[in-house]
């Protein structure tokens, strides 16, 4: 009888703490700054989860997943001047044209610049997407898991949980020196932008 007591006992106890839990996540993610209507998809306003946030602040840090699975900080970057591509997914036409044409300039930066895609696309579906592409000169990151980079960069789309189409410069202080959302999802960035402002920090 003791036996059953002490393990009907321990039940509530656990069930108890998985509720304090469940509640806890559930005011962290309600918690999270909420934008709506900074992008659109074909005209309907769509909600951003996380901080904006602004040109001169440190780049926040985050964790995302390569190719082969292994996880990556992006402030492993540090000392490089880092191109931050974010799309929706690489298998959607507009991504994979900011893919492909960030793959070319990538190629004529030089050494002291790396070009970082970061999507919601499983790890998988990156390497083959690029193998398939020929995408050599951009290295792709995956936001799956448990999308850091979308809540810290404040590009995690609510309604979608896919990432807004968005570019970032950081340099090699691991300072944001240019940012662009994407206002229209379907729209591609402002590439010549973007390169000018890298090609300033080399």
């Amino acid at each position: 009888m003791m036996d059953i007591e002490r393990t009907t006992r321990f039940g509530a106890a656990m069930l108890s703490i998985l509720a304090v839990s469940i509640v806890a996540s559930g005011c962290k993610e309600k918690a999270m700054t909420e934008r709506k209507g900074v992008i659109t998809m074909k005209g309907n306003p769509l909600t951003l989860l996380g901080d904006e946030i602004k040109v001169g602040q440190q780049a926040p840090e985050c964790e995302v997943v390569a190719n082969d699975l292994s996880a990556v900080k992006l402030s492993s970057f540090r000392g490089k001047v880092c191109i931050i591509s974010s799309v929706p997914s690489l298998d959607t036409p507009v991504c994979d044209t900011m893919t492909h044409r960030f793959n070319e300039e990538a190629g004529r930066l030089g050494g002291d610049v790396v070009v970082l895609t970061v999507s919601m696309d499983l790890p998988f579906a990156q390497k083959r997407w690029c193998g398939a592409a020929g995408v050599e000169n951009v290295r792709t990151l995956s936001d799956h898991r448990d999308a850091s980079f979308g809540r810290a960069y404040g590009v995690l789309i609510k309604e979608l949980r896919l990432l807004a189409r968005a570019v970032f410069v950081v340099n090699k202080q691991g300072v944001i020196r240019y940012i662009e959302v994407v206002n229209e999802l379907t729209e591609q960035p402002d590439y010549e932008a973007a390169i000018k402002a890298a090609k300033a920090e080399v």
